[in-house]
């Protein structure tokens, strides 16, 4: 495996025009993704889809990376080439998610915290081993009464930084990924309060664990109304209320905010990114790290029929297309 410094890996995650892809669902989430499309899931229908839209044409002009999850770290193409060497061949980086999921805060509490710091170091050396040479922890801040508590979101900050720190002593780029998440029916500047708050803190943690930020990835919520709130916001008015928060308060030393499109639709994602973009002069690289907006159109398209291949690659191609423009402030027809 060719042997790349934290800011050599840095360098290439945040080229221009491209992004990355979250192809990291656990095998729980990516089973309700296919039950939606009446996809079975099985370790080979799973595997079948990952060669799907690693093996689509033209990806690497769009991908710099792509995030797996531990059991696609581990298969192979139909040729018998690990994933993660087949990426890195089409000059696209491998990376692995490391967090375990969530549990419950405290007995009783709907917030959660996230785990998977007790063997981190020793799962991250078999990783890098394994060709992965950047990595994502998702830590997930909810928004109702009584919602965030300072200790939901000082504990949850306080694992991304100690996660951070020791990723980096592995010489991998971690992406910190603190998700203001989209449900409930709170307004736009609710969100943008909490997701200022969070943010906030996670630097805070970081400082003090001494992460080096010149050498992270920062994988944000964008400041959205809640998805059930009435409220109607423009891509306008989403692009300055998030831009304004991300000034206030992320160091100029980030090299790359590459934002998770949460709960939105490809053509919301990918518009609200451009719209942002249309700044310049930003002290940051924004880009994107999808998952649902860059893969419900393709599930939608293959639906697992092995003649539906071609036409899904096509629509996953088409759509990486629109993210990259929109990561350089294009952003053109719908559909």
């Amino acid at each position: 495996m060719e042997l790349l410094s934290i800011h050599q890996i840095i360098s290439k995650m945040i080229q221009i025009p491209k992004g990355i892809l979250a192809a990291d669902e656990s095998t729980p989430t990516i089973e309700r993704r296919f039950a939606a499309f009446g996809i079975d899931c099985t370790p080979e229908t799973r595997r079948f889809y990952r060669e799907l839209l690693f093996t689509a044409p033209d990806i690497e002009k769009y991908l710099s990376g792509v995030i797996l999850f531990e059991e696609t770290l581990d298969q192979q193409t139909i040729d018998g080439v690990y994933f993660a060497e087949f990426l890195l061949n089409r000059g696209i980086l491998p990376g692995i998610k490391v967090d375990q999921g969530t549990q419950f805060l405290v007995p009783g509490s709907e917030e959660k915290i996230t785990k998977g710091l007790d063997d981190l170091a020793e799962r991250l050396s078999v990783y890098k081993s394994k060709g992965a040479f950047f990595t994502k922890w998702r830590a997930v801040i909810s928004i109702g009464k009584d919602m965030p508590t300072e200790r939901c979101i000082l504990e949850n900050a306080s694992f991304l930084a100690k996660y951070a720190k020791i990723v980096q002593e592995f010489q991998m780029v971690p992406i910190i990924e603190p998700e203001v998440l989209m449900d409930g029916d709170h307004d736009i500047q609710r969100c943008a309060q909490v997701t200022y708050k969070t943010l906030k803190t996670v630097f805070q943690e970081i400082e003090r664990e001494k992460v080096d930020l010149t050498g992270i990835i920062l994988k944000p919520n964008m400041v959205l109304p809640g998805k059930v709130s009435n409220e109607q916001t423009s891509s306008d008015e989403i692009a300055k209320a998030t831009l304004s928060c991300l000034k206030s308060v992320v160091p100029s030393e980030v090299p790359g905010i590459m934002f998770l499109s949460g709960g939105q639709d490809s053509n919301q994602a990918i518009e609200n990114l451009a719209k942002m973009n249309k700044e310049k002069n930003l002290p940051w690289r924004l880009s994107f790290s999808y998952s649902r907006a860059l893969q419900f159109p393709v599930m939608e398209t293959w639906r697992g029929l092995e003649e539906n291949v071609k036409s899904a690659q096509e629509v996953f191609v088409n759509i990486l297309k629109k993210a990259s423009d929109a990561s350089i402030g294009v952003w053109g027809a719908k559909g």
